[in-house]
């Protein structure tokens, strides 16, 4: 047992009680736990943004093996409120790493869990789903913990996206990451079509799957008018709009979504994913549903409706579009663990959809073909 690691106590909502080690930063953290069943891909998963106001159990029980380093940030710092691990590997290996992960999570303020049963959790979650909950290295009581976890607002009741979005807008420069000269390609613009990013919490990789498309990206904060950018569109200055993924429940971002309809009466191209997708939905007038205990991993088999192939792919959403939404749109693609929907085309507009991540960061790469699908349609 690392001598550096210090006690940390965990209430659940449904009553369960936890004592366990933590790493990282201290203090008192409360979120939504879930759990994610991808087998690598630590750094990218707790520097998404859509994990803001969770904490993540890893069903990989080894985990901080190969280290940490810039170059896998998928944002600018750690979003999750925390995380669960069964064995943490404070010792690297990696010829990436320049960090190993105790140092990586204390330097952005990452809460760490570790010396957990997270098979217990995972079983937990899958079998009631979501939970809210409270974790301290500072106060042990438990019927103290239990009531400010009470006090605390719920994820549903919360906005993230102001705290994860960008405070001004700036065009993005880099293409996908360089496996022979180990280090981002610059952006070609090939296309000579510009897009505009809307950030509810994107990640760096979408930015730079749509850069090697030969898209020219403009990254715009969360609430950009939508009136702006029709204007923009409408002069010629762009040629489409990209709805990007993010945290919370996408039902209490009823402005957002007034600003998308703007867009969609001007029939503008867009393409969107995971959070993006939902809000085009709310935006048609279709309310999301959260599922039992989300889809959260990169192992999930997604099927294209269009040629029947299977495509493994990358998972993080606790929300769904309803089924009745196909009265508006075609169902690209289906996951076939749930059946629920994972892509849209939208009759008669110039919109498309998808709820999993192709970017894939981490995960499969069998989804990039959309973006490439997107630069043709602008």
């Amino acid at each position: 047992m690392n001598a550096a690691l210090k006690p940390v106590w965990i209430y659940i909502e449904n009553g369960v009680f936890l004592e366990g080690k933590s790493f990282g930063a201290e203090g008192t953290r409360v979120g939504e736990i879930v759990f994610n069943t991808s087998m690598t891909g630590y750094q990218e998963i707790i520097t998404d943004p859509s994990y803001a106001g969770q904490f993540i159990v890893f069903t990989m029980p080894e985990i901080g093996i190969v280290g940490c380093n810039d170059d896998d940030m998928e944002s600018f710092t750690v979003h999750a409120s925390g995380m669960f691990v069964r064995s943490l590997n404070d010792k690297a290996s990696n010829f990436r790493s320049t960090s190993d992960f105790p140092e990586f999570l204390k330097k952005y303020h990452g809460f760490g869990i570790c010396d957990i049963d997270t098979r217990f959790l995972t079983k937990m979650i899958r079998e009631s789903g979501p939970k809210m909950m409270i974790a301290s290295t500072k106060e042990s009581n438990k019927e103290v913990l239990k009531n400010m976890l009470k006090s605390s607002p719920r994820i549903e009741e919360f906005d993230y996206i102001p705290q994860v979005s960008t405070k001004k807008s700036y065009m993005y420069e880099n293409g996908a990451w360089d496996d022979k000269e180990l280090k981002y390609k610059k952006a070609s613009h090939a296309l000579n079509k510009k897009v505009i990013a809307f950030d509810f919490g994107i990640k760096r990789n979408i930015l730079n799957e749509l850069s090697e498309a030969g898209i020219s990206v403009e990254v715009v904060p969360y609430d950009t008018k939508g009136e702006a950018i029709v204007k923009r569109y409408e002069k010629g200055e762009i040629h489409g709009v990209f709805l990007s993924n993010g945290p919370g429940d996408p039902l209490i971002l009823k402005k957002e979504a007034e600003e998308l309809k703007k867009l969609i009466e001007a029939k503008i191209p867009m393409f969107a994913i995971c959070l993006g997708h939902q809000l085009l939905s709310i935006a048609h007038g279709y309310n999301t549903y959260k599922l039992k205990f989300g889809q959260h991993g990169g192992n999930h088999p997604v099927r294209n409706e269009t040629n029947k192939y299977v495509e493994i792919t990358a998972q993080n959403h606790n929300y769904s579009v309803p089924d009745e939404i196909c009265k508006i749109a075609k169902i690209t693609h289906i996951n076939l663990f749930d059946n629920t929907i994972e892509g849209l085309e939208y009759i008669d507009e110039p919109i498309f959809s998808i709820q999993h991540h192709p970017e894939a960061s981490p995960g499969p790469h069998e989804s990039k073909y959309v973006f490439a699908e997107f630069a043709k349609r602008l």
